[in-house]
């Protein structure tokens, strides 16, 4: 194979390619239609031309007959005349148009079949291109339909990929983070004087309960030190005994409870 054979094939094959990726089904159908429509056109035309023609062939004929049948009756004439030389001159004119009627009659028959045959093509091409209209629009329809759905399948395809996905996980902690961010900005936000004295509060509750408390022991104290209601005061001599007897009676149960709740306090 020579190398000029290979260039052109290699350039036809590109070319095809090229004009296989450019063709779309709507248009190439729509020019297709438009083309049959120009041969219905042409085809209308000749067909205009040719029953024109028969018509003039026709015409022909019909006049040669006539005057064959006239220069019959003048030769007849002639005759009855006596002027044998005059009728055979008339009936030779009657053989010409006679003979030129004979072909105009072949001629017209030929003409007629061909007529015919183009009215029957013309009709086949108008049913042909009443056929194309509705195949066009049924293809345009399906073409239209594949193109949306070849559309959506790749819209779905890329929203389905991984790197989409990964976007919208990103965006996702984004937004977390901004959440995130926000309530620590309203937790920074609060007025730091409120919870210094919501801790003052607090703790001041505690001392006066530990003060309450405090009372309380005393006032527990002063009545076991002093006895009964009504009895008399121990002598002098005695009472260092007996509040020493007294401090021990009432250290001994309030020491382990102390005890107990200096562990808890240091366990917790």
């Amino acid at each position: 194979m020579g190398l000029f054979d290979r260039v052109s094939r290699v350039v036809r094959a590109n070319l095809n390619a090229v004009v296989s990726s450019a063709e779309d089904p709507e248009k190439i159908l729509e020019q297709t239609v438009i083309d049959m429509q120009e041969d219905l056109v042409q085809m209308r035309q000749a067909v205009a031309q040719a029953i024109a023609s028969q018509k003039r062939l026709e015409q022909q004929y019909r006049q040669n007959q006539q005057q064959a049948t006239e220069w019959e009756r003048r030769a007849k004439l002639a005759l009855t005349k006596g002027d044998e030389s005059l009728a055979m001159e008339a009936l030779n004119r009657k053989k010409t148009a006679a003979e030129t009627a004979m072909a105009l009659k072949t001629q017209l028959d030929q003409t007629d079949g061909q007529v015919k045959a183009l009215k029957s093509n013309m009709t086949a091409l108008e049913s042909k291109i009443a056929e194309a209209k509705t195949k066009k629009e049924m293809l345009t329809a399906r073409a239209r339909a594949a193109k949306a759905s070849e559309q959506i399948h790749q819209a779905v395809s890329k929203v389905g990929t991984s790197s989409s996905m990964a976007a919208f996980d990103r965006m996702e902690d984004k937004v977390m983070q901004l959440e995130a961010r926000s309530e620590a900005i309203a937790e920074l936000s609060t007025d730091s004087l409120e919870s210094q004295f919501a801790q003052l509060e607090a703790g001041s509750d505690v001392a006066f309960q530990l003060e309450a408390l405090k009372d309380e022991i005393e006032r527990e104290k002063i009545g076991q030190a002093s006895g009964p209601a009504g009895a008399l005061p121990p002598s002098s001599s005695t009472s260092d005994d007996s509040v020493m007897d007294a401090q021990v009676v009432d250290s001994s149960p309030i020491d382990p409870e102390l005890q107990r709740l200096r562990e808890q306090l240091e366990n917790s």
